[in-house]
């Protein structure tokens, strides 16, 4: 509303919520371990640095799970931190390496093949396996994982799944697979990239952030 000119605060929003007879979903507190154990061979690069220049230098991915069709479906999503952006995800039944390496591939495509970012993870099996290793080297990307058991070290991951399973995934789950399929994708590459008000980036949506960017820099 604010995008399109109306003057609106907290109380008047508040007000409409009570007239509508809307009530805001907030998810529940977790109480999450802490741990500085890193991974010998793929330490912790990223380091919790989570504000960078500019696209295409750091992208973050994590997995989460949704039901459908009275079983676990399995989310893999690729992130750039620089405007919070999903640029990559993939659906499937298995939470297997390839899952991870297709959300990967997809990201890879749709942001023009770039080259030398770093690609931050949780200490997952599939982010640690040959597979998706080799993945990374192919497209000349550099590694860095959490500490072990320590959500913080991928916090904007995990905002991306709070979001989607807080405001948009039905408390029941999907009918089938095809219905979580088009539903996470409206959701994560419409509604999330380009009209959801985003608060890292002052309200605007992550997509905007970056069109904003190119019209400064004058880039096509």
């Amino acid at each position: 509303m604010q995008e399109e000119g109306e003057q609106i605060g907290r109380f008047k929003v508040r007000r409409l919520m009570r007239e509508l007879e809307l009530v805001s979903k907030q998810p529940g507190s977790h109480a999450y371990k802490k741990a500085t154990v890193e991974r010998p061979d793929i330490p912790n690069v990223l380091n919790r640095e989570f504000d960078v220049e500019a696209p295409d230098q750091v992208w973050c991915g994590d997995i989460t799970y949704i039901w459908a069709q009275g079983k676990w479906y399995y989310l893999a999503v690729v992130m750039d931190l620089y405007a919070r952006r999903v640029v990559g995800w993939a659906l499937s039944e298995k939470p297997d390496a390839d899952l991870v390496v297709k959300a990967l591939d997809v990201a890879y495509e749709q942001r023009g093949n770039p080259q030398g970012l770093l690609f931050h993870s949780d200490q997952g099996s599939q982010y640690g396996s040959r597979n998706f290793r080799q993945r990374l080297w192919r497209y000349r990307m550099r590694q860095s994982m959490s500490r072990r058991g320590n959500c913080w070290d991928n916090a904007p991951m995990e905002r991306v799944f709070r979001s989607l399973k807080t405001e948009w995934i039905p408390t029941t789950g999907y009918m089938t697979g095809q219905q979580a399929q088009r539903d996470i994708s409206h959701y994560l590459m419409h509604h999330y990239n380009w009209i959801r008000p985003h608060q890292f980036n002052g309200g605007v949506s992550p997509a905007k952030t970056e069109e904003k960017l190119k019209i400064v820099f004058g880039i096509s």
